[in-house]
């Protein structure tokens, strides 16, 4: 087991030279698509840029190595930055970091106690519609670097737009983002315009970061503080993180080890608390910006990470004239790359309920901005859903002997608490037959509810006189009776 596993991750680091050039370039246009929105999230948070710069470097090494999903780029996210704001605003920095090192011992348990189970109560039409949202966000987040800017931004724009899509046509050893940011900051140095640019989004850092612990008091009082966010911090990020493992799945078609991915991710959110971070998780625009381009290897996520770092620091008064613009068309290239298209014409194909449930995760995203409640709006409303279609298929039939002394009542489909009270109200408590026998040969008793109902209709027919019998039981059901409800089957 452990040789295969060794000679898997070899295969996901080097494949050949081919993909490892292939990853390294896709992670390099990971790492420009990271910048703007790392630097917004930071200010979401309450923290200094470098703050999220930081993190995410330290998140995208440590995933490289420990994450369970190839490809896929983490750092700094918005939905955790929204849940750490509060936090940073009433108590500071120094709690954030002790919340961040907490949020990562919560993954990492998360992940051991494989946990990641859970996504599968996660349907199609919900991860279509946390697609699509993120897409819509992805957008809407560059509207504001293009409101009360010159022409010469929608000029730049727009010029980059053509690069990443005309350049592909005629040349693809370098991938058309990384061309076009090079294109329009070589021309903006060359001639000078009233643009923004990379230094004009915050304070960039000017070190490598070190390691620190954080400088709370070691109290149950500060766990008081810091536990509730660390874990709204640990399942908004898990939740993010798996969510965009999947699309990776669906876009390579691979699998990947959701349970690592959550250890894997616990590991990098300690890491980062330490080094001055942020908590951090999946980034789903970046990744499927490195997908689109190339990047299937974890070199490509080292690459993101690292490279953040290099121009960061070492290459930080380059990086910071690179105009805005160019990371807007990156960006705008994304969500429209994101978003599934086919999705809207599914709507009027696909059964009106997932297309209801897709529809309403898209809008509690965008409405809220909060991908965990967009989930779990479309998580719930997918099990109401499926709840009340199983309802329906249980049905009850009746059947008087020719004597007319025994009523038989004929149970068919799936008994559980949505269908429970069904089941007791298609019983005749005043019907004159003297011996009732309930067949349950073709049903199923799931839960404690519907033992209860069966067990109270079968309580009123024996006061009235009547003998109740209840046969075909299957071993599941039985052993269900046997232990909530052992007077059923009392004569």
């Amino acid at each position: 087991m452990k040789t295969k596993m060794f000679v898997h991750d070899r295969v996901e680091w080097f494949s050949g030279w081919r993909d490892a050039r292939r990853d390294v370039l896709a992670g390099m246009v990971g790492t420009f698509a990271l910048i703007p929105e790392v630097i917004a999230f930071s200010f979401v948070a309450g923290v200094d840029p470098e703050v999220g710069l930081f993190a995410s470097f330290i998140i995208g090494l440590v995933i490289a190595f420990a994450g369970g999903r190839p490809a896929m780029i983490s750092g700094a996210a918005g939905s955790v930055a929204l849940v750490a704001a509060a936090l940073v605003a009433s108590h500071g920095v120094q709690y954030l970091l002790a919340a961040t090192v907490l949020c990562g011992v919560i993954q990492v348990v998360f992940g051991l106690l494989r946990l990641d189970v859970l996504m599968r109560f996660v349907s199609r039409s919900v991860r279509t519609g946390f697609v699509n949202a993120l897409a819509i966000l992805i957008f809407s987040a560059q509207v504001p670097q293009m409101i009360g800017v010159t022409w010469h931004t929608y000029a730049l724009i727009a010029a980059g737009l053509g690069i990443i899509y005309l350049v592909p046509r005629v040349f693809t050893a370098i991938p058309s983002p990384l061309i076009c940011i090079l294109v329009l900051t070589a021309f903006t140095v060359a001639q000078p315009m009233p643009v923004a640019t990379v230094a004009d989004l915050g304070r960039l850092p000017d070190s490598l970061p070190h390691f620190l612990l954080p400088e709370v008091p070691v109290s149950f009082e500060t766990l008081s503080i810091v536990a509730p966010y660390a874990l709204a911090m640990a399942m908004v990020g898990l939740l993010e993180s798996m969510m965009t493992a999947s699309v990776v799945d669906d876009l390579t078609d691979t699998t990947s080890s959701k349970a690592r991915e959550c250890t894997g991710l616990g590991l990098a959110n300690l890491a980062a608390g330490f080094f001055g971070g942020i908590a951090g998780c999946g980034m789903i625009g970046q990744t499927v910006g490195n997908v689109r381009f190339g990047g299937r290897g974890r070199l490509s996520t080292l690459t993101a990470g690292v490279f953040l770092l290099v121009l960061m620091v070492l290459l930080r008064p380059w990086v910071s004239q690179v105009p805005v613009a160019a990371l807007v068309a990156i960006m705008i290239m994304v969500s429209v790359e994101t978003f599934s298209w086919s999705s809207l014409r599914d709507v009027a194909r696909h059964p009106k309920v997932s297309s209801l449930v897709m529809v309403a995760t898209v809008l509690v995203t965008v409405f809220t901005h909060n991908l965990a409640l967009g989930v779990t709006v479309g998580v719930l409303l997918s099990g109401v859903f499926f709840a009340f279609k199983v309802m329906r298929l249980m049905d009850v039939q009746s059947r008087l002997d020719e004597a007319g002394i025994t009523r038989t009542y004929r149970v068919r489909g799936q008994v559980f608490f949505a269908s429970a009270d069904a089941l007791a109200e298609s019983f005749d408590l005043r019907d004159e037959a003297l011996h009732v026998r309930i067949d349950l040969t073709e049903a199923h008793l799931w839960d404690i509810t519907a033992v209860s109902a069966l067990e109270g209709a079968v309580a009123k027919m024996r006061r009235s006189g009547r003998s109740v019998e209840v046969i075909g039981l299957n071993a599941a059901s039985a052993v269900l009776v046997d232990k909530l409800g052992p007077s059923i089957q009392s004569r």
